[in-house]
Order: C-alpha cells, then structure tokens, then sequence
C-alpha cells in the first residue's frame, strides 16, 4: 500500500506565504512524477505545479513567479513554497504522485488534500 500525507495548509493574508509538504510512503519501488493540484469550491481540480524525477518543473500560468515546487528524491518527499498569494489561490490543495510499488503496476496516487485560505 502507498499513502500521500500533506501537511502545511492554513489561513493566510493576502501577500503572505505558505509552504505545502508531501511524504510518500509505503512498498514503494519508484516514483516518476509527483506535483500538487488544487480545487475551489464550485471549480474543477486543476493543476498547480509538476515535477519529474529529474527535476523538470511545469506550472500553471496563474502561479509562476509566485510559488516553486522541489522533491526529494531519497525522502520521497514533494514541495510547494507558495509566495504572493492572492485569495484567488484559495482551495483544498491535493499531492499527486505517479508510483510504482514494489509488486504492480504504475498508478497515480493522491492525497487527502489541505486547505489553503488567502484572507483578501
């Protein structure tokens, strides 16, 4: 079995920062990509930022320049350090991470989310 555990949400103000934390674990074999995605009320999930077990990154428009994803690869450990955030940010943010356990296949795995809320 595998689990996804963030940490690090909470109640900002506008301008302020934050930083998400994500440990896999369990029988794992690999990970490939991991990232974080985020869902406001009345939205669909949309993503917030990837990175690949080399280090390549990917953002969404709405985020760069303001928030940096980082791994540890030996930790199996994801980042998001969210600067500047705007009450737009606010959402229930989900670690994502394409695992390869140490018996099957691939699959994508999520965690249970956490919320962040940006006070305007």
């Amino acid at each position: 079995q595998v689990q996804l555990v963030e940490s690090g949400g909470g109640l900002v103000q506008a301008g302020g920062s934050l930083r998400l934390s994500c440990a896999a674990s369990g029988s794992i074999f690999s990970i490939n990509d991991m990232g974080w995605y985020r869902q406001a009320p009345g939205k669909q999930r949309e993503l917030v930022a990837d990175i690949t077990s080399g280090g390549i990154t990917n953002y969404a428009d709405s985020v760069k320049g303001r928030f940096t994803i980082s791994r540890d690869n030996a930790k199996n450990t994801v980042s998001l350090q969210m600067n500047s955030l705007k009450s737009e940010d606010t959402a229930v943010y989900y670690c994502t991470a394409q695992i390869t356990m140490k018996i099957g296949p691939q699959y994508r795995y999520w965690g249970q989310g956490t919320q962040v809320t940006v006070s305007s």
